[in-house]
């Protein structure tokens, strides 16, 4: 088949948007498949342009034999509201111009989000008469509304309008968890047209592995129970637990508990100061890393954070980063409602903590700082029971049928 996608994020952008659209269409080029990924030059989180780039309107690159189109955007970072809402309407407008010219696909994807994302895939199949698949991996406008990121009545119910029209335009749905489907269910999609590819974990990648000793002792962690977030710093994640957590653990003087924050986004200038004013020395920032180095960061953790602000929003969110965490035999401490936390208790992979509450963090991070057996435990519970599980190769491959579905008339 060839297939147009259409992505805001993508590699060597991070986070979890860019890392599943390559993991699948890198694995669907091997599989003999053509795959196009229209996206931005590459800017997110900071709205920076990425060295080795020019600022063109459109410039074509391939990335492990896919075909990338960069379109210029108006570049903001992962903040704020109105700048990022131009630089969504400007890649509407630059992806579906150039998405015009491209030759003629067997599928349009597109995913979201962001929202605009999914239109520009959805008018596009409209006008050239293709069938259409909407991947989902957000509810909007509700997770907008559950960061305060809009507040405007008459904005959120035109999002809501646009939500609707792209899943009656869609011919078919993927989503990345049961509890997504069920939201979609709510919203008036039909469920005959709805399937569910989870994300997953490359397992070439994220393998079990020792401390880097050396990078230990240049991030100041050598001799602590180390407690690792990796991933976007942003408006969602609610990442203030840490720094009440970590305050809590120095007044009670433990300071062999260090936490590790590894990534970048909204929020991280403010959780540096707030650090620093408290005089927190065991929460250590190191900024956004390399891909490839971020094994090497997670190689650090005695458990792996993953956690989100407390709302009924994110009960339907299946964050990536507990896969991730597994793959390496990392022990969870998870403050997520909902789905993600019946997931992590029914494989055992993790403990769970209430969202935003750093007594509960403080709790879990001395408990499995004083039972090491049961860490190991609880790891190797997730390597078991959720990695071998939840294999990108494996995913791929299920996506890839319910493309060949989609494309078929």
């Amino acid at each position: 088949m060839r297939i147009l996608f259409f992505s805001h994020y993508f590699p060597p952008e991070g986070g979890a948007a860019a890392a599943r659209t390559f993991a699948h269409c890198s694995r669907w080029v091997a599989a003999g498949h053509e795959v196009t990924v229209v996206t931005c030059i590459p800017n997110y989180p900071r709205g920076v342009r990425f060295d080795g780039y020019r600022t063109r309107l459109r410039q074509v690159e391939f990335r492990a034999g896919v075909r990338v189109v960069r379109v210029l955007t108006y570049f903001a970072a992962n903040a704020g509201t109105w700048r990022r809402s131009a630089s969504y309407v400007s890649f509407l407008v630059s992806a579906m111009f150039f998405g015009l010219f491209e030759r003629r696909p067997d599928v349009v994807i597109a995913t979201s989000p962001q929202l605009l994302c999914g239109c520009v895939g959805l008018a596009l199949a409209k006008l050239r008469r293709l069938p259409f698949l909407l991947e989902v991996r957000d509810l909007w406008p509700e997770s907008i509304v559950a960061v305060d990121a809009m507040r405007s009545r008459l904005l959120l119910g035109l999002l809501g309008r646009v939500e609707a029209m792209m899943y009656a335009g869609a011919r078919r749905i993927v989503t990345v968890g049961d509890g997504y489907r069920q939201g979609l269910i709510e919203r008036g999609a039909d469920a005959s047209r709805i399937s569910v590819v989870m994300n997953g974990v490359d397992r070439e990648l994220f393998v079990p592995r020792d401390k880097d000793a050396e990078l230990a002792r240049r991030l100041g962690v050598e001799d602590c129970f180390v407690v690792v977030y990796c991933g976007a710093v942003g408006m969602a994640h609610g990442l203030e637990v840490v720094i009440g957590a970590a305050s809590q653990l120095a007044e009670g003087c433990r300071e062999d508990v260090a936490f590790l924050i590894v990534g970048d986004g909204a929020r991280l200038g403010a959780l540096r100061v707030a650090a620093k004013q408290r005089g927190l020395r065991r929460v250590i920032f190191t900024g956004e890393v390399a891909k490839a180095d971020i094994p090497k960061m997670l190689g650090l953790a005695d458990a792996c954070l993953v956690h989100l602000r407390d709302s009924s929003t994110f009960a339907s969110v299946m964050p990536s980063k507990i896969f991730e965490a597994t793959a390496m035999a990392k022990p969870v401490i998870l403050g997520v409602r909902g789905f993600a936390k019946e997931f992590v208790e029914e494989t055992g992979c993790g403990v769970c903590i209430k969202p935003e509450d750093s007594g509960e963090l403080a709790a879990a991070a001395l408990r499995l700082a004083s039972e090491p057996e049961e860490c190991r435990r609880l790891g190797e519970a997730g390597h078991r029971n959720v990695a071998q599980r939840f294999d990108r190769d494996r995913l791929a491959a299920e996506y890839l049928e319910v493309i060949e579905r989609t494309a078929t008339p």
